[in-house]
């Protein structure tokens, strides 16, 4: 039996979770200063949801990870924003629908999560990536979500 090939894709962050993140955090403001507690603490705590969600927002706008390939065996590669290649560990995944979260470990660089949504990955990717997902042994992979 041969292995499965390579697989690689380009990486952005999804433009549907920043939309649902700014969703919940208006539905959020709207939920503060709808209650019944005092304007100081309603303007403080509204201040505190913009400051998160301003935040989170950044983070996600300026991903690290340009692009990531899963090679022959287990081994991932991501191509960071700074021209570098570097190896990264699979943490765990979850397939949810159409959605395919990862969680990477790099050395030196931290844990990255690469969600691919319809908006920011082909379908094909993602049906590779879920066929090849499957096929990990639990010996193999970390735990999942």
């Amino acid at each position: 039996m041969t292995s499965a090939p390579a697989i690689g894709f380009d990486y952005m962050p999804s433009r549907w979770l920043q939309r649902a993140m700014l969703l919940v955090a208006g539905l959020a403001v709207l939920a503060v200063i709808s209650c019944a507690l005092p304007l100081w603490i309603r303007l403080a705590l509204t201040i505190a949801v913009l400051l998160a969600t301003w935040r989170t927002h950044r983070q996600w706008v300026a991903s690290a990870v340009m692009a990531a390939g899963w090679g022959m065996e287990l081994d991932w590669t991501l191509h960071m924003a700074d021209h570098e290649d570097v190896p990264a560990e699979l943490l765990s995944f979850r397939v949810l629908g159409p959605f395919v979260l990862l969680r990477l470990r790099t050395v030196g660089r931290g844990v990255h999560a690469l969600l691919l949504a319809p908006d920011n990955s082909d379908a094909d990717i993602r049906r590779r990536l879920r066929m090849r997902l499957a096929t990990v042994t639990p010996g193999e992979a970390l735990p999942r979500l």
